[in-house]
């Protein structure tokens, strides 16, 4: 296979499937309905003009047939007046009239045959465009159903592509509601840790964090002297120590007395 022939088969099969996906069967089976009426409309146009066509022979042949009926009575008038040879005349013409009327009779036959068979074809045309007009409205309506029950349960399962947009909608939105209020919950904690000043000028100043630097010293050392007083109270090894020391003190005390 050469590559025109590949590239020819690549666009037909990409064209008949974008065409069944724009198709609606409804609508193709409306358009084959309306071009068989289109189609009976003709066949039942051209029984219409055959009829018209008989017809107008048959008034033809009545004419003829009435000329031929006064050439006669012509011809008799003409031999009981003894003009023989006006009355062969009459007669004559009588006899081309008569071959005039027997083509127009064969005529008509053969038209009345034609418009026979048009009539047979017209009603059984029309009896195919009524069942097929049954079997279009009928399958219209299952195709309508099957496309209802298909959009429901697809809404139902949310594999539709409406659904599916909605779904990717949420997901969207919960996943920005999350980053801001992770970014919100950082940042409150950068301003509480003094890593991140607060531009809205409630931020301490230097002088105010030293302070607050000395009062938490303070009550560290605090904390650290209460410990300790805690620690010679509750006795162990440091209530010896801290008694031979006020021991000490108190012989140099009697020394120096």
């Amino acid at each position: 296979m050469s590559v025109f022939q590949r590239l020819s088969m690549i666009f037909r099969s990409k064209a008949n499937r974008a065409l069944d996906s724009v198709e609606d069967p409804r609508e193709t089976l409306d358009y084959s309905y309306q071009k068989q009426l289109e189609l009976l409309q003709k066949v039942r146009r051209g029984v219409a003009d055959v009829a018209t066509s008989r017809k107008r022979v048959e008034l033809q042949i009545q004419q003829l047939e009435q000329q031929s009926g006064k050439l006669e009575t012509q011809s008799r008038a003409a031999l009981t007046q003894g003009r023989e040879d006006l009355a062969r005349e009459a007669l004559t013409r009588r006899s081309g009239l008569a071959q005039q009327i027997e083509g127009l009779r064969e005529q008509h036959a053969n038209l009345q045959g034609e418009e026979q068979k048009l009539t047979m074809a017209a009603q059984r045309l029309q009896t195919k465009v009524d069942a097929f007009r049954t079997r279009k409205e009928t399958i219209k309506a299952n195709y309508t159903a099957a496309q209802a029950q298909t959009q429901i349960s697809e809404a139902f399962s949310g594999i539709s592509e409406e659904m599916g947009d909605v779904g990717m909608a949420v997901q969207r939105a919960e996943d920005k509601t999350a980053d801001m209020q992770a970014r919100a919950g950082a940042v409150d904690e950068l301003l509480a840790s003094g890593a991140l000043d607060d531009v809205t000028g409630t931020a301490r100043d230097d002088i105010q964090s030293e302070l607050d630097r000395m009062a938490s010293t303070t009550s560290v050392e605090s904390d650290l002297e209460r410990m300790k007083m805690e620690l010679g109270q509750g006795g162990g090894e440091s209530a010896p120590q801290i008694e031979r020391g006020n021991g000490a003190g108190n012989t140099g005390n009697r020394e120096g007395a």
